[in-house]
């Protein structure tokens, strides 16, 4: 039995990207809490190696932070849309990159206290090179490093994006690769 149960729920805002709502919940001692909850349709992200273990990632500009990040290739999911198949389009649209063989490496939550956003990770290899498709408002610029060099730029604090510590470090642990 969960340690809470939901009352009601009311859609504050619902956007674009994300919906905000007010959730009254009950404790499992009777106890009346608010929760306010942020919701998404999910999203992608992908290691892209080459086959010398080179890693794909994207530098843009977040207005969120309001600076330039470096992040592995990643893009929030259209409506019902199967994560395996968001994957390879989003590829596709920040690197120009086409994949011959895809592999799952699970989900991970970003911010579970508030956020009902699930990232669904991929590993993405035997790469072959194309186009880039960024969408109108997206200013992205395509880094290929070594993967020793990638987790050089996490110690150095070069990579401050979250999914992308955490899908560098899953496929790393998936494939025996050095954190050196």
């Amino acid at each position: 039995m969960p340690p809470e149960k939901t009352l009601s729920e009311k859609t504050i805002y619902n956007g674009k990207m994300l919906s905000f709502s007010l959730r009254e919940a009950t404790l499992a001692d009777g106890t009346h809490v608010n929760r306010e909850i942020v919701s998404t349709k999910g999203a992608v992200v992908i290691v892209a190696l080459t086959a010398e273990n080179e890693v794909r990632l994207v530098r843009q500009f977040r207005a969120a932070a309001q600076k330039w990040i470096v992040e592995l290739p990643a893009g929030t999911l259209n409506p019902d849309e199967d994560p395996a198949v968001g994957a390879p389009r989003e590829l596709a649209e920040e690197t120009g990159d086409t994949a011959a063989h895809w592999e799952y490496l699970g989900g991970f939550y970003t911010a579970p206290g508030i956020l009902t956003e699930l990232l669904h990770l991929f590993l993405a290899t035997d790469l072959t090179p194309g186009a880039t498709n960024f969408d109108f408002d997206e200013h992205i610029e395509n880094i290929t490093v070594p993967w020793s060099e990638a987790i050089a730029m996490i110690r150095r604090g070069e990579i401050e994006d979250a999914k992308t510590i955490a899908g560098l470090t899953r496929a790393g642990l998936h494939l025996n690769l050095p954190f050196t």
